[in-house]
């Protein structure tokens, strides 16, 4: 309930007493009372490594990894066509994608060629290998979090993203 003369919320949680938590809206958290293990953060942080090892699992198929589905997803989508905008894309060093692309490449996934425009710039396309398997990743990403969405109700699911696009949009206004 919304006490609208003082702006604090007042929830009851479950297995909470009656007494409820008084708090200003998104003072949730209090350096003398936090336990890291119960934030939201650290539920996203485990949820988020969780999803990791079963999206792994499920592109074990396809003999790929964490690190190298989605940028192949991502060169599939035109969405980075050199090393350089797929580093600045997965937020990881050039030397890394440089890395997974040599593995990629050793798997018939994808070529690299030299820009006919700029020979400094390698530019990434994928194979027709590297396109069949790109049509399979999306059925195992969905089947991965459709796992860890089990139980849930449209509602809560519709509740979910909701909340998770609020915690987005205010983490962007910081």
């Amino acid at each position: 309930m919304v006490n609208k003369s003082h702006n604090t919320t007042q929830e009851n949680f479950p297995g909470q007493s009656d007494k409820g938590l008084s708090r200003t809206s998104g003072e949730f958290y209090h350096g003398q009372s936090c336990k890291p293990e119960d934030t939201i953060g650290f539920m996203i942080r485990t949820l988020h490594l969780s999803l990791i090892k079963t999206i792994d699992l499920q592109m074990q198929e396809h003999d790929l990894t964490a690190m190298q589905w989605r940028p192949l997803l991502l060169i599939s989508k035109g969405k980075g066509d050199t090393a350089a905008l797929l580093a600045k894309e997965i937020e990881t060093d050039t030397g890394a994608v440089t890395r997974m692309l040599d593995r990629l490449e050793s798997k018939g996934l994808l070529i690299r060629s030299r820009s006919k425009l700029d020979r400094r710039v390698v530019n990434l396309e994928l194979t027709d290998e590297g396109h069949r398997i790109c049509a399979q990743i999306p059925f195992g990403l969905c089947k991965a979090i459709n796992h860890h969405l089990q139980g849930f109700s449209q509602h809560d699911f519709d509740l979910l993203k909701d909340l998770l696009r609020r915690m987005i949009i205010n983490g962007a206004s910081s």
